[in-house]
């Protein structure tokens, strides 16, 4: 059925202001965050400042890289900080066209996706990156001073950020692959071998060269994965009972 023009173009208008909502939201959050931006990198670089042999330090080899880093830092930030409000601005708009036990099914997901995002950065900071900046200064070669340029190690570090905060999701991603049906959790099951040799690999891809991050990454994927299986499986018998109770 295609949708009259009116129609149309109250949903764009919707669109419009819903993504106007989301931006402001983090437009704010940068406003009350740009004040502190040199504190933020301080704070970013301390797992790193903290693992450093004597007398080496971080440098800046680009003339603006001093102010632009903690600004980008800072950007980067205020939108993490917002997804709450980006994704419920997401939620409002496309709430009114699920059926009663989408939205039901949808809204929990969305929570649980964001927290799982948090989770992942906070262990990619408070566990992966102490013990991986602490290898990385021990295997330094001889004569060689470590002074890391403060562009490549934000740039390090949100990518380590977005990788532990994607492989949180897994569960997410599980559930939802139980219940539209596209899989089963005794098939999930049967593919678990499958299953931890892909992740290994996945953290050999997505971390440093080193086989502790690799570790740190693959094993909370593979513990995600179970628990995934195990909510999906919860969905999966209560999505079939309401099948029965509609059908009988």
């Amino acid at each position: 059925m295609i949708a009259e023009p009116n129609s149309l173009i109250a949903h764009l208008i919707e669109l419009r202001g819903r993504v106007l909502k989301a931006v402001v939201s983090v437009f704010v959050v940068f406003l009350c965050l740009v004040y502190f931006a040199q504190d933020l990198y301080h704070w970013l670089a301390t797992p790193l400042l903290d693992t450093l042999p004597e007398n080496a330090q971080m440098i800046a080899t680009d003339v603006a890289s001093p102010f632009f880093a903690p600004f980008k830092l800072t950007m980067v930030l205020s939108f993490f900080i917002a997804i709450p409000v980006v994704l419920y601005q997401i939620w409002g708009f496309v709430a009114p066209g699920l059926y009663k036990n989408e939205k039901r099914m949808v809204a929990p997901l969305l929570f649980s996706s964001t927290l799982l995002f948090y989770l992942g950065m906070a262990f990619a900071y408070y566990v992966v990156f102490p013990l991986a900046f602490a290898f990385f200064s021990s295997v330094a070669p001889e004569g060689v001073v470590i002074n890391t340029d403060i562009s490549s190690y934000l740039n390090f570090v949100l990518k380590i950020f977005f990788a532990f905060g994607l492989a949180f999701e897994i569960p997410v991603a599980v559930v939802l692959m139980c219940w539209t049906g596209i899989t089963t959790p005794d098939a999930l099951r049967a593919k678990r071998p499958y299953v931890i040799v892909g992740v290994f690999v996945v953290g050999m891809l997505l971390t440093p060269p080193d086989i502790i991050s690799q570790t740190l990454l693959a094993i909370p994927m593979w513990i995600l994965y179970e628990f995934g299986i195990v909510v999906g499986s919860f969905y999966s018998r209560k999505k079939a009972d309401q099948e029965q109770q509609e059908n009988s």
